[in-house]
Protein backbone atom coordinates (compact mmCIF):
# COMPACT_ATOMS: atom_id res chain seq x y z
CA UNK A 1 0.00 0.00 0.00
CA UNK A 2 1.14 3.51 -0.51
CA UNK A 3 -0.51 6.30 1.23
CA UNK A 4 -0.76 9.74 0.44
CA UNK A 5 -1.60 12.93 3.27
CA UNK A 6 -2.76 15.76 1.88
CA UNK A 7 -5.11 18.74 2.75
CA UNK A 8 -8.81 19.20 1.27
CA UNK A 9 -7.14 21.96 -1.28
CA UNK A 10 -4.46 19.55 -2.55
CA UNK A 11 -6.70 17.23 -3.50
CA UNK A 12 -7.50 16.66 -6.62
CA UNK A 13 -10.71 16.28 -8.21
CA UNK A 14 -10.30 12.52 -8.91
CA UNK A 15 -8.88 12.07 -5.68
CA UNK A 16 -12.09 13.47 -3.81
CA UNK A 17 -14.13 11.73 -6.59
CA UNK A 18 -12.58 8.19 -5.43
CA UNK A 19 -12.68 9.69 -1.70
CA UNK A 20 -16.83 9.92 -1.63
CA UNK A 21 -17.48 6.99 -3.63
CA UNK A 22 -15.22 4.94 -1.62
CA UNK A 23 -16.93 5.92 1.66
CA UNK A 24 -20.39 5.76 0.06
CA UNK A 25 -19.52 2.33 -1.04
CA UNK A 26 -19.15 1.18 2.49
CA UNK A 27 -21.33 3.81 4.57
CA UNK A 28 -24.09 3.99 2.23
CA UNK A 29 -24.62 1.27 0.63
CA UNK A 30 -22.70 -1.66 2.11
CA UNK A 31 -23.79 -0.70 5.76
CA UNK A 32 -27.29 0.20 4.67
CA UNK A 33 -27.31 3.47 6.27
CA UNK A 34 -28.31 6.82 4.67
CA UNK A 35 -26.65 10.07 6.69
CA UNK A 36 -25.53 13.06 4.96
CA UNK A 37 -21.03 12.38 4.53
CA UNK A 38 -20.44 15.97 3.52
CA UNK A 39 -20.78 16.93 7.14
CA UNK A 40 -18.38 20.24 7.02
CA UNK A 41 -15.45 18.57 8.39
CA UNK A 42 -13.53 17.11 4.73
CA UNK A 43 -12.43 20.87 4.22
CA UNK A 44 -10.47 21.37 7.69
CA UNK A 45 -9.53 17.56 7.49
CA UNK A 46 -6.26 16.01 6.47
CA UNK A 47 -6.66 12.98 4.13
CA UNK A 48 -5.00 10.00 4.20
CA UNK A 49 -5.30 8.21 1.29
CA UNK A 50 -4.04 4.33 0.74
CA UNK A 51 -3.44 3.16 -2.89
CA UNK A 52 -3.00 -0.72 -3.73
CA UNK A 53 -0.22 -1.48 -6.57
CA UNK A 54 -2.89 -0.57 -9.46
CA UNK A 55 -3.25 3.18 -8.28
CA UNK A 56 -6.52 2.28 -7.20
CA UNK A 57 -7.78 3.93 -3.74
CA UNK A 58 -8.69 1.00 -1.16
CA UNK A 59 -8.26 2.83 2.44
CA UNK A 60 -8.75 5.77 3.43
CA UNK A 61 -9.27 7.89 6.72
CA UNK A 62 -9.88 11.73 7.85
CA UNK A 63 -7.48 13.15 10.31
CA UNK A 64 -9.02 16.08 12.08
CA UNK A 65 -7.16 18.00 14.60
CA UNK A 66 -8.47 18.90 18.12
CA UNK A 67 -11.04 21.33 18.28
CA UNK A 68 -13.50 20.12 14.99
CA UNK A 69 -14.72 16.87 16.00
CA UNK A 70 -13.41 16.77 19.97
CA UNK A 71 -12.60 19.74 21.80
CA UNK A 72 -9.62 18.52 23.78
CA UNK A 73 -8.29 15.45 21.00
CA UNK A 74 -7.22 15.08 17.14
CA UNK A 75 -9.44 12.47 15.92
CA UNK A 76 -9.53 9.76 13.16
CA UNK A 77 -12.71 9.21 11.44
CA UNK A 78 -14.14 7.82 8.00
CA UNK A 79 -11.89 4.83 8.87
CA UNK A 80 -12.57 2.72 5.58
CA UNK A 81 -11.24 0.04 3.91
CA UNK A 82 -12.35 -1.39 0.23
CA UNK A 83 -14.06 -5.03 0.51
CA UNK A 84 -11.15 -6.05 -1.63
CA UNK A 85 -8.74 -5.60 0.83
CA UNK A 86 -10.09 -6.53 4.25
CA UNK A 87 -8.57 -9.56 5.90
CA UNK A 88 -5.22 -8.15 4.41
CA UNK A 89 -4.23 -6.30 6.88
CA UNK A 90 -4.89 -3.32 5.13
CA UNK A 91 -6.70 -1.94 8.05
CA UNK A 92 -4.03 -2.16 10.49
CA UNK A 93 -1.89 -0.57 8.72
CA UNK A 94 -4.29 2.14 7.72
CA UNK A 95 -5.03 3.10 11.32
CA UNK A 96 -0.71 2.80 12.17
CA UNK A 97 -0.33 5.23 9.80
CA UNK A 98 -3.45 7.83 10.47
CA UNK A 99 -1.64 7.56 13.94
CA UNK A 100 1.62 8.73 12.65
CA UNK A 101 0.49 11.07 10.67
CA UNK A 102 -1.60 12.60 13.69
CA UNK A 103 2.01 12.73 15.56
CA UNK A 104 3.32 14.82 12.50
CA UNK A 105 0.71 16.87 11.66
CA UNK A 106 -0.45 17.85 15.53
CA UNK A 107 2.10 16.55 17.91
CA UNK A 108 2.14 13.58 19.84
CA UNK A 109 -0.92 13.47 22.20
CA UNK A 110 -3.97 11.63 22.53
CA UNK A 111 -6.28 10.79 19.85
CA UNK A 112 -9.98 10.06 20.00
CA UNK A 113 -12.51 8.24 17.79
CA UNK A 114 -15.54 7.36 17.61
CA UNK A 115 -15.54 3.49 16.71
CA UNK A 116 -18.56 1.05 15.49
CA UNK A 117 -19.23 -0.95 18.22
CA UNK A 118 -18.57 -4.70 16.29
CA UNK A 119 -15.13 -3.22 15.72
CA UNK A 120 -14.02 -2.96 19.25
CA UNK A 121 -11.76 -5.75 19.18
CA UNK A 122 -9.93 -4.14 16.02
CA UNK A 123 -9.56 -0.77 17.67
CA UNK A 124 -8.55 -2.70 21.03
CA UNK A 125 -5.74 -4.32 18.88
CA UNK A 126 -4.47 -1.07 17.86
CA UNK A 127 -4.15 0.47 21.26
CA UNK A 128 -7.61 2.20 21.79
CA UNK A 129 -9.73 1.43 24.48
CA UNK A 130 -13.22 2.45 25.30
CA UNK A 131 -14.62 5.49 26.99
CA UNK A 132 -18.35 6.03 28.32
CA UNK A 133 -21.12 4.18 27.39
CA UNK A 134 -22.31 3.35 23.45
CA UNK A 135 -24.19 5.50 21.82
CA UNK A 136 -26.07 5.88 18.45
CA UNK A 137 -24.43 6.81 15.40
CA UNK A 138 -26.55 7.13 12.04
CA UNK A 139 -28.81 3.63 13.38
CA UNK A 140 -25.66 2.83 14.00
CA UNK A 141 -24.08 1.61 17.25
CA UNK A 142 -20.71 3.25 18.46
CA UNK A 143 -18.57 4.05 21.67
CA UNK A 144 -16.00 6.38 22.10
CA UNK A 145 -11.88 5.04 22.02
CA UNK A 146 -8.99 6.41 23.15
CA UNK A 147 -5.22 5.93 21.99
CA UNK A 148 -2.63 7.02 24.43
CA UNK A 149 0.11 8.50 23.67
CA UNK A 150 3.83 7.55 24.66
Amino acid sequence: MVFKCLSFSQLSNQELYEIMALRQEVFVVEQDCPYLDADGKDQPAWHLLGFDDHQKLVAYTRLLDKGISYSKYPSIGRVVTSPSVRGKGWGIALMKESVRQIELLFGKQDIKISAQVYLDKFYRSLGFQPTGEEYLEDNIPHVGMIWKAQ
